[in-house]
């Protein structure tokens, strides 16, 4: 028997895969793919996205501007995302975050928009998806200044985690889930394997990030939901579990974290 998986993170109504996203979801269901979060970027996105919900019924929405745009359209998208948060259309809030990799030079206006996306989720009973890179003190400064309700870390997922251990320790310790890509699978990948290791199943996601960062037999290929059998066999032989128990685990943790 196949096990199921949830590809906890993929853009499936970005332009280059929508125009063939019934034939990307076809293959996705025949690897035992039984759930996608659909992450929406900007209005097109979200619009075609959850047009694809009404169709696809198990594939979910989540939304925001992301790090990247912080500065050039953040602020003039916010309205449109919050009233799909507010009226019931998203399964979480994100992906938001920081990332002072490529755009240290808007880190004001990218900490000013995750503030605003962490209290809209706080509004909506929403969990969030975070995009962090080389910004884990300035997010973890926020994170508990700003995403605490009833003594506690609200929920929420870091995506693509490409963090050492420690700073994965940090995430785990605010009752956070983690969430794995192709990249843990490439072979010098050898920092992420080792947090693949250490981070408890009942903490862990799954994701493929597609179209981008397919894993290590996929390698030049564009990405999509299919791919998702391989990071998890991936964590399985790092964990020295079954490939069963880290679908199961994962799409377990997915249905509780995005409220299925």
């Amino acid at each position: 028997m196949t096990p199921s998986f949830i590809d906890s993170h993929a853009h499936l109504s970005e332009e280059s895969t929508f125009s063939h996203v019934d034939q990307v979801l076809e293959r996705a269901k025949a690897c035992g793919i039984s759930a996608v979060v659909n992450i929406c970027t900007d209005a097109q996105s979200l619009k075609n996205g959850l047009a694809l919900a009404e169709r696809y019924p198990w594939v979910y929405n989540a939304a925001s501007t992301t790090p990247h745009d912080a500065a050039k359209e953040g602020e003039a998208l916010f309205p449109f995302m919050a009233e799909h948060a507010h009226n019931g259309s998203l399964v979480a809030v994100g992906e938001t975050g920081l990332d002072y990799f490529h755009w240290k030079d808007s880190a004001e206006d990218q900490k000013k928009l995750l503030r605003r996306y962490l209290q809209l989720a706080l509004e909506c009973h929403l969990p969030v998806v975070i995009h962090c890179r080389d910004a884990f003190a300035d997010f973890f400064e926020i994170l508990d200044q700003e995403y605490v309700c009833h003594g506690k870390h609200a929920p929420g997922v870091l995506h693509c985690f490409t963090g050492t251990c420690e700073e994965a320790e940090q995430v785990l310790k605010r009752g956070w889930y983690l969430s794995l890509s192709g990249i843990v699978t490439f072979k010098k990948s050898t920092a992420l394997q080792a947090v693949a290791k250490m981070t408890p199943l009942n903490q862990l996601l799954i994701e493929t990030d597609s179209p981008w960062l397919a894993p290590q037999s996929q390698r030049g290929r564009t990405n999509e939901p299919a791919f998702l059998p391989e990071i998890a066999q991936c964590i399985a032989h790092l964990k020295g579990l079954t490939l069963s128990e880290v679908a199961a685990a994962t799409a377990d943790n997915a249905r509780r974290l995005f409220n299925f």
